[in-house]
C-alpha cells in the first residue's frame, strides 16, 4: 500500500508523520464447504475447508503536534473479495471445534503479540510506525458460536449479541442493546466451569446465558446485508399467507387451512414471478420477493381493498429503507434514509 499512503500523506509535514499510524483490519473467518476431490485418489483429508482471511480497511496518522487523527487511506471496496486476503487455509471442518481452535491458535497468538507492539517499515524514504487495530466482523453466526463460546443455533439463547432468549424476543421485538462481550464471555465459561455457587444444571446455564465452552477468539458479531434480506423476506412471506388467509378475522386456524394459504400463495408466486417454493429462503428469492411487482401478484388473492393498499404501502417503506443495510456506507449514500431508519 506504500503508493496509497504515500498519496495520503501529500501536503503533510514529512517529520512530523514518521510515529503515529494506526491501520484498522477488519477480519473474516468461514467455512468454505466441501471442496473435496469429485475423482482421483488423493490423501484422505477432511473434506471442508475453512479461511482465515483479512481485509486492510483504513490507515490513519495522527502527526506528532496534532490533536486529530487524519484518515489517509480507505479501501474503496471493502465488501469486495478482491480486497479480502487469505492469510490460512486449513482442511478443517468449522464445526470440529477442537480442530479450529489448535490451527487458528497460532494465528491468535501471532495477532495478539501484534495489537501491543509496532511495525516499523520504510515508506516514502523515512521509518515510520504502524499499530493495528482489528475488528472481527467477518464471521456468520455460526462462526461467532463457535468461537465465542455460545451454544449452536437452535439454542433458546437466540442472539450472539445480548441475553435475550426464544420468550423474550418473541415479548420484545423492539427495545434491545447490544450487551455480550468478549470479555464477558470468558467471565461467563469460568464461572460455567468452577459453578462458584453449586447450583444445578439449568440454573447455572440460565447464569451464564448458553455460554458453555472457553471463547477463544474475539468476534464484534453484526448483522450481513444478504441476512438482513432473508430474515425480512421470511417474516414478510407469512405475512403474505397470513393476508390471503384473512388470519386477522379468524380465531384459531387450523393447520389444513394455514397449508392451503401457503399452497396459494406459491402457486401465485410460481405463475406470476417465476419463483419455486424453496426448503430454505435464500437470497436470490428473497430480493425477488421483495418487489412491488410480488406484491402486486399476491394482492391478487387478498380479498380486502384496505389490506392490499396496506400491503402495498408496507412494501414501499421497505424498498425506500433497504439502501439502509445495502449500502457501503449508508451515512454518505442515504443519509436521509438513515434518519427515518428506526
Amino acid at each position: 500500500l506504500e503508493e496509497d499512503i504515500v498519496e495520503g500523506l501529500i501536503g503533510m509535514e514529512d517529520r512530523a508523520c514518521t510515529s503515529g499510524f494506526s491501520v484498522m483490519i477488519k477480519e473474516s473467518c468461514d467455512g468454505m464447504g466441501d471442496v473435496s476431490e469429485k475423482h482421483g485418489g488423493g490423501p484422505a483429508v477432511p473434506e471442508k475447508a475453512v479461511r482465515f482471511s483479512f481485509t486492510v480497511m483504513s490507515i490513519s496518522v495522527l502527526a506528532d503536534e496534532e490533536e486529530e487523527e487524519v484518515t489517509i487511506f480507505t479501501e474503496p471496496k471493502p465488501n469486495s473479495e478482491l480486497s479480502c486476503k487469505p492469510l490460512c487455509l486449513m482442511f478443517v471442518d468449522e464445526s470440529d471445534h477442537e480442530t479450529l481452535t489448535a490451527v487458528l491458535g497460532p494465528v491468535l497468538a501471532e495477532r495478539n503479540a501484534m495489537k501491543e507492539s509496532r511495525l516499523i517499515l520504510s515508506v516514502d524514504g523515512l521509518p515510520r510506525s504502524f499499530r493495528f487495530q482489528f475488528r472481527g466482523t467477518g464471521y456468520d453466526e455460526k462462526m461467532v458460536r463457535e468461537v465465542e463460546g455460545m451454544e449452536a443455533s437452535g439454542s433458546t439463547y437466540v442472539c450472539t449479541l445480548c441475553d435475550s432468549t426464544r420468550a423474550d424476543a418473541a415479548q420484545n421485538m423492539v427495545l434491545h442493546s447490544i450487551t455480550r462481550c468478549h470479555k464477558e464471555n470468558l467471565d461467563r465459561y469460568e464461572i460455567w466451569r468452577t459453578n462458584p455457587f453449586s447450583e444445578s444444571v439449568d440454573e447455572l446455564r440460565d447464569r451464564v446465558k448458553g455460554i458453555s465452552a472457553k471463547p477463544f477468539m474475539e468476534t464484534q458479531p453484526t448483522m450481513d446485508a444478504l441476512h438482513c434480506d432473508i430474515g425480512n423476506a421470511t417474516e414478510f412471506y407469512k405475512i403474505f399467507q397470513d393476508e390471503i388467509g384473512e388470519v386477522y378475522k379468524k380465531v384459531k386456524p387450523s393447520r389444513e387451512e394455514r397449508r392451503s394459504w401457503r399452497a396459494a400463495l406459491d402457486k401465485q408466486l410460481r405463475q406470476k414471478m417465476k419463483l419455486k417454493p424453496v426448503m430454505r429462503m435464500n437470497g436470490n428469492y428473497a430480493r425477488k420477493l421483495m418487489t412491488q411487482e410480488a406484491v402486486e401478484a399476491i394482492c391478487e388473492l387478498v380479498p380486502s381493498e384496505e389490506r392490499r393498499e396496506a400491503l402495498r404501502e408496507l412494501m414501499r417503506i421497505y424498498i425506500q429503507m433497504k439502501p439502509v443495510w445495502r449500502a457501503t456506507c449508508p451515512a454518505k449514500e442515504c443519509p436521509d434514509q438513515l434518519c427515518r431508519y428506526s
